[in-house]
């Protein structure tokens, strides 16, 4: 990549002076109070870039016409624009500065049917009030746990807003802002060679205790939320259940997890569900992009880049829209895909020595208006990059927050990728409104209570 490509901002430079995991992190009174004023609440840029095609932040995007309000499906505010151009393998040199390895790799592995449809650029991520107040608090007080793994004094809003390495970035992502709670039910389909696949189908809820109003830094307990999931018909195991507590410094205390299975009716502990074991179709930590403990890996903050990614992509989560449209051979069909000019922070994460993983390094493009991980790139032992991951985006504006749509997962080597977050022939989408269990279904007791039913 050109030695120019990257964009590091002063304040990176600022604070990349190398001081002990345990203690990295806390900004000046000066630094902090540039969030909401010279940098947004979130720690981004807020000025535009003309010759970039980046607009200015606006942090806001009014629900359309036509939204029918919480639980219906998002009505796209972008629906009447069009491409400004449609990059494929044939014209990609011309916008080779803006396209990240791995949607180069996808443009030359499937050279006839992979395209990136460029739209306007919005920058509309945003979150509520009491979001930018705690990541204010956590700019002057948050710090990463000893060894990194995890945080201390960092609550309800993003730990480190200006970020002193890829470290605390990558915590930026695992613990940004995404709601309180989330309801949906989505399917996720594994595609061969063919463009033929398999689904796994169920439901799927998240409460967050990290964003808890009722919580602060000192009673989280170390849990950052709980999420439980259900396979629904015709999902072959339908009836099976998993439910996990998700910890924040997993080398200090790992994430709980417990499956209820009907055919046995009995409710056990889960099998190791971290770093990369298996987990339909994908590895466990690429769920949402990047979960789990960081300490397998060395964490370098490479600086900022202005990059195609995806967002805004409305179009492929349409009612009705049969899955043979969107599954395609190789990848989504580009003609439901958005993609847009946005600055990200890019993060390297190389394995350690002695410490293993089949992904050897991994590089991370995190969006800087909402935090989250918007493409992945990760190389095998060789250095050869073998898989690319695709959220594509879109704003859920009755909440604020980023969300994706569709997640891709994409195997370079074998030709084949496993897309999750597929709503099209459900009733409701992804909500975010709805009341959350109490504290005591979260539990394993309830897990089996319920499962008997």
């Amino acid at each position: 990549m050109n030695k120019h490509a990257f964009r590091v901002g002063s304040l990176v430079l600022a604070c990349s002076v190398l001081l002990p995991l345990q203690v990295q992190a806390k900004v000046t009174a000066e630094q902090a109070a540039q969030l909401g004023n010279q940098l947004t609440p979130f720690g981004a840029d807020p000025k535009g870039d003309a010759a970039q095609g980046i607009p200015e932040w606006s942090g806001k995007l009014a629900a359309p016409a036509g939204y029918a309000g919480p639980g219906s499906f998002h009505v796209d505010p972008f629906a009447g624009e069009k491409p400004l151009r449609v990059i494929d393998a044939q014209n990609m040199a011309a916008d080779a500065e803006h396209l990240s390895p791995g949607v180069q790799a996808l443009l030359k592995a499937y050279p006839q049917t992979f395209k990136v449809p460029v739209y306007p650029s919005h920058r509309t991520a945003g979150a509520p009030e009491r979001v930018y107040a705690n990541t204010r608090k956590n700019a002057l007080q948050a710090t990463l746990a000893e060894g990194g793994n995890g945080l201390a004094n960092a609550y309800g809003g993003i730990p480190f807003p200006i970020p002193a390495d890829g470290r605390e970035a990558i915590w930026n992502h695992i613990a940004r802002w995404q709601g309180d709670y989330i309801n949906e039910v989505a399917t996720t389909a594994q595609v061969d060679t063919q463009g033929g696949f398999s689904i796994i189908r169920e439901r799927i809820r998240l409460l967050s205790n990290y964003y808890d109003p009722s919580k602060d830094a000192s009673s989280l307990n170390n849990l950052l939320y709980f999420f439980d999931s259900e396979l629904l018909p015709p999902s072959r195991e339908a009836g099976r259940k998993l439910l996990v507590r998700e910890t924040i410094d997993q080398v200090a205390e790992p994430r709980s997890a417990w499956v209820y299975s009907p055919g046995q009716r009995r409710v056990r502990r889960a099998p190791t569900l971290a770093y990369d074991t298996p987990s339909d179709g994908i590895l466990a930590d690429d769920t949402d992009m990047f979960n789990g403990a960081t300490d397998r890996y060395d964490w370098k903050l490479l600086g900022k880049q202005a990059l195609l990614v995806p967002y805004h992509n409305y179009a492929m989560e349409q009612p009705g829209l049969a899955l043979e449209k969107l599954v395609k051979p190789g990848h989504l069909n580009p003609d439901f895909t958005r993609w847009e000019m946005h600055r990200v922070w890019v993060v390297e994460a190389t394995l350690r020595p002695g410490q293993r993983h089949v992904h050897a390094k991994r590089r991370f493009y995190l969006d800087e208006d909402s935090w989250y991980a918007l493409m992945v790139e990760n190389s095998d032992a060789r250095g050869e990059l073998w898989h690319v991951n695709l959220a594509f985006t879109k704003n859920a504006y009755d909440v604020p927050t980023i969300t994706p749509v569709n997640i891709v997962y994409h195997d370079l080597i074998a030709h084949s990728y496993t897309v999750i977050g597929l709503r099209n022939n459900e009733k409701a989408p992804r909500e975010f409104q709805l009341t959350p269990p109490p504290a005591s279904y979260w539990t394993p007791a309830n897990l089996r209570r319920t499962g008997t039913q």
